[in-house]
């Protein structure tokens, strides 16, 4: 262990471990409502959780035990009551250990060292790479993706209480934690109804003022004073994305008027934060000639966010351009003080702008043919056949078009008249919010050339010029097919005429979206990594031989299966063969509040991001592009791999697994996100229609975490028996990417619990399944360390690991609870028993379980 994780380790034990069990004792004496005992209760089953897995029971015996020596209920309904008071009881747990984990950051990590912006600096001084920094920011940058997916069960009431109890944390005041912890037993966690995509998107804008605001600025303004010839103004180094009430991809709650409303919300609040941090610069700026400059912004800002019907079209340039008079007046009048409070400000002002994040707008690609058809039957810009017409006809039809549609039109197609009016309000957004609040469209499930060619040619049937579209058309490949068809999709849109002038309108620059989360559903954690990174060598090599620079877009999730866990270390792993302009990625519900939850949390991991793309092209010997002999090793691997996850998938009863099993077909009941489990709503259960987070996030609560491992274990057994074990080993000793692809495999190996579920072995129907799942993740936990030569799953993550350990302990009474239910309801499933009274009760019990496992696990859905 390193002398930097030995620090880590101790001062987390110290910060977080040791306070733990110092105030879950307070908590523990909190009096909950009808049970006064409840949390010593909880320790008495958390106990015997241990002891019964250990020997062999399943969840209903140790349940039961539990009934029978520490209680006298005989009344089923006073038992499920006391299961409820349970949940409720270790939801408050895993909070604190939250807000302890947030209050101990800068404790546990080293803000200053490897990997972060300091670290940078004194290796840029060191190898005079002063130039080359320069000439990297010119067009370098990180781009976060706020999406509404959800995986954030904390309403939002209760992140309100984890920030504020972290801070009273952080500075010992007992007294308040109490206070807190005491609001914190009587806050609801459930929500009764289902947000609204506006409603996520006001959660999400609470991270932008409260968080990412502060933590941008901090991050410009130290390359500013380090490196103040490097960082270029017309490159903002860091850019917000959004998606929540611009992405309808199978969510019929999104419409035009939602994005709008959206739209003017982020304006509102990044105003809002001008105006405040004005209000605040008042306090120290008020010298003569400057004071007055600022209350004249200040009310300028004050009339667009709180007077009705006061709204001036202010513009950024406005704003830049005032404070710019300021700046100049306290150098020439004040000799420079407080000059860094102004340079902050204006920093600010040129990464948000009026957008604070840009609204990315995504539609799933079958639908704009259905509205393409419906414009051709309402009227003669199509022809009538168009359905019936080849791809190649249709392209020359929609690259063509010289009309609009006419304003009298209109559509009975609920989703061509949301479609046509969506890609008119990207206008609209441009005008108030300034061309970066929605410049993207991205079309899900991209699969043709075809694809891209509907959205550009619904762009001119709504009103755009062809010489003025001011929007990139982002195709988004998914499936292991559409990722291995994606190099020749790309040099289909690269060589027609009209696309190439649009891309060159564009600065010949192409974004293309790849997602993790649907490529492993599909093709299995090794496929899918794998797959993703073949498929950008082939768009790196196509787009250059078109003089195109390619910007990827990765769709990442929060567990390793979905492209989460280690992702810095993926970007800093690049090779020359993978364009590497920017870093684009999706940032989602618990990743949002677990990575980035904090202003030193979101600070330390956007150093991370930058630092990773910076060094990866600075320093670029440190990590070779990988041989071709090396492809081939893990090409072969990926091949494995993907045989064994489709055998896996192509078992008979492997839906009814996830279906009986899992709290599969419960996640659309607990309220935490507007969009449905599935993108069809009215079909039965497949896994082409499910989602990959509910598919995810089933098997983490099952603690089997089948898509962060599955099918790795048979090809490391197969490629030692082809005498190829040795060549691997020396692969993960050489490429950072091959180990961060193993590291993050461990990590979801080390959440799995297979005792939990071990009582299915001797099941009749999934005894089968549930046998091959557990083999698979005890030979791939022993091909993995034999490959690492370590000796425990995330041995080299000490601090990571104990976290780990330590919410899994938290959490294990609330799974035996969710499999104690899960079994109920099969049982009476089994026998016929429809009309049982107890039945909605084990259904409540399922679903309000997944609260505290997902939350707990902070990356696992």
């Amino acid at each position: 262990m390193s002398v930097e994780s030995s620090r880590g380790l101790q001062q987390f034990k110290n910060a977080v471990g040791i306070k733990f069990q110092l105030y879950n004792s307070l908590f523990t004496a909190l009096p909950f409502h009808r049970i006064e005992k409840t949390g010593i209760l909880l320790s008495l089953l958390l106990n015997m959780c241990e002891e019964g897995y250990k020997n062999k029971k399943s969840p209903a015996e140790i349940i039961e035990d539990f009934f029978n020596k520490h209680t006298t209920f005989t009344d089923p309904k006073e038992k499920l009551d006391l299961l409820f008071r349970f949940i409720q009881f270790a939801e408050r747990q895993i909070v604190l250990f939250d807000a302890l984990e947030d209050s101990a950051f800068k404790d546990v990590n080293d803000t200053g060292g490897v990997g972060t912006l300091k670290h940078l600096e004194s290796e840029i001084l060191q190898y005079g790479k002063e130039e080359e920094l320069t000439a990297k920011l010119k067009d370098f940058a990180v781009r976060l993706v706020l999406t509404a997916h959800p995986t954030q069960f904390y309403p939002d009431s209760v992140l309100g209480i984890i920030h504020d109890l972290a801070k009273a944390l952080k500075d010992n005041d007992t007294l308040l934690v109490n206070t807190y912890l005491q609001q914190l037993g009587k806050t609801p966690f459930f929500k009764k109804q289902k947000p609204t995509p506006y409603d996520e998107a006001i959660s999400l804008i609470w991270f932008l003022e409260n968080v990412f605001y502060s933590a941008s600025g901090k991050i410009i303004s130290f390359l500013k004073n380090q490196f103040p010839n490097a960082v270029d103004e017309k490159n903002p180094i860091i850019n917000m994305g959004f998606w929540p009430g611009g992405d309808r991809d199978g969510n019929p709650f999104v419409n035009a008027a939602t994005t709008l409303q959206v739209a003017d919300a982020l304006r509102g609040g990044i105003i809002k934060c001008y105006y405040l941090e004005i209000r605040r610069l008042k306090r120290r700026l008020t010298f003569k000639g400057v004071e007055a400059q600022l209350v004249e912004l200040e009310n300028e800002l004050y009339k667009n966010i709180f007077i009705p019907g006061k709204r001036t079209p202010i513009t950024k340039e406005y704003i830049i351009e005032r404070l710019t008079k300021v700046k100049e007046t306290i150098i020439y009048e004040t000799n420079g003080l407080f000059l860094h409070l102004i340079d902050s400000l204006i920093n600010k002002v040129n990464v948000f702008g009026l957008h604070f994040a840009s609204l990315d707008i995504r539609q799933e690609s079958s639908q704009h043919n259905i509205v393409l058809e419906s414009i051709a039957a309402k009227t003669n810009l199509l022809p009538k056949d168009y359905a019936s017409l080849s791809d190649e006809k249709k392209i020359t039809l929609l690259t063509n078009i010289k009309e609009p549609i006419a304003k009298e039109v209109q559509f009975d197609s609920a989703i061509a008249k949301d479609t046509i009016d969506s890609i008119k309000a990207i206008k609209q957004i441009q005008d108030t919010n300034g061309e970066l609040g929605c410049h993207r469209y991205i079309i899900s499930q991209t699969n043709t050339a075809l694809n891209v060619f509907e959205v550009y040619g619904l762009f001119l049937l709504c009103g755009w010029d062809k010489k003025e579209i001011t929007a990139d058309i982002i195709p988004l490949f998914e499936t292991v097919d559409d990722l291995q068809n994606a190099a020749s999709i790309m040099e289909t849109l690269y060589s027609n005429k009209v696309y190439a002038k649009h891309l060159k309108q564009r600065g010949n620059r192409q974004t293309i979206m790849l997602g993790f989360s649907d490529g492993t559903k599909d093709g299995g954690y090794f496929m899918a990594n794998w797959g993703i990174y073949k498929a950008k060598e082939q768009l790196t090599a196509v787009s250059r031989k078109y003089e195109i620079d390619v910007v990827f877009f990765d769709g990442r999730g929060g567990p390793p299966s979905r492209g989460g866990g280690k992702t810095h270390n993926f970007y800093a792993s690049m090779g020359n063969n993978i364009a590497s302009k920017e870093i684009q990625l999706t940032v989602q519900g618990q990743t949002i509040s677990s990575t980035f939850g904090t202003i030193d949390a979101a600070q330390y991991n956007l150093e991370k991001l930058l630092h990773a793309g910076i060094s990866n092209e600075l320093f670029n010997s440190r990590h070779k592009t990988m041989e071709k002999k090396q492809e081939k090793l893990l090409q072969e691997l990926a091949d494995e791999s993907f045989d064994k996850y489709v055998s896996l998938k192509s078992h008979p009863y492997f839906a009814d697994y996830l279906s009986q099993v899992s709290p599969l077909k419960f996640y659309s009941e607990t309220n935490i996100g507007s969009r449905p489990a599935k993108r069809n709503v009215s079909a039965k259960l497949t896994l082409k229609d499910l989602r990959a987070i509910p598919y995810v996030g089933a098997w983490a609560q099952l603690k089997q975490n089948v898509t962060g491992y599955f099918g790795v274990g048979t090809a490391l057994q197969i490629m030692e028996k082809n005498g190829k074990f040795k060549d691997l080993k020396e692969l993960y000793k050489d490429s950072l990417y091959f180990k961060t692809l193993m590291d993050n495999c461990e990590m979801a190996m080390k959440k799995c619990f297979f005792p939990l579920t071990a009582y299915l072995a001797k099941d009749p129907k999934y005894g089968e399944l549930w046998t091959s799942i557990y083999e698979e993740f005890l030979l791939t936990q022993k091909y993995v360390l034999k490959l690492s030569g370590k000796k425990e799953l995330m041995g080299d993550f000490p601090v990571d690991n104990l976290s780990i350990n330590m919410r899994e302990r938290i959490v294990m009474p609330i799974l035996t609870i969710q499999q104690y239910a899960i079994n109920n309801i099969r049982e009476l499933d089994d026998q016929l028993i429809h009309n049982s009274p107890l039945k909605p009760t084990y259904e409540k019990l399922v679903m309000r379980s997944s609260f505290g496992i997902i939350n707990a696990g902070r990356n696992s859905a």
